[in-house]
């Protein structure tokens, strides 16, 4: 009885594991986000298509975001989709002043991103 109910909690320990890293790799699939740090807020992101190729480098977009002074982002928010889940979706274009702006950084989150249109 005890081997049966070790070998339950040890495949529910497994399957509890592989689905706690499928959600991440899920989502780092898709549209990368990255976190714009100011004295005063931070603000979830991705690129505009026309930046696409920053990459994923965080130092490179806030060297972009220095030389240029602003650099125009889409800004993301949480929300619940269709199937009731919870998701990370793009709200609206806005732009980052690169004065007041501390650091960029990657931004990874356990939800599924929508992509932009």
């Amino acid at each position: 009885m005890f081997a049966a109910i070790r070998h339950i909690f040890a495949k529910a320990l497994i399957l509890g594991l592989v689905a706690g890293f499928a959600v991440p790799a899920f989502a780092a699939e898709g549209t990368k986000l990255f976190s714009f740090v100011s004295e005063n807020e931070e603000i979830v992101a991705a690129l505009t298509p026309e930046d696409a190729a920053l990459g994923e480098d965080a130092g490179a977009i806030g060297k972009a975001l220095h030389d240029r002074g602003t650099l125009t982002v889409w800004r993301y928010a949480v929300r619940k989709a269709k199937d009731g889940e919870l998701e990370q979706a793009p709200l609206k274009e806005i732009s980052v002043q690169a004065e007041g702006t501390v650091r960029v950084e990657p931004y990874t989150t356990p939800l599924r991103v929508v992509p932009l249109q």
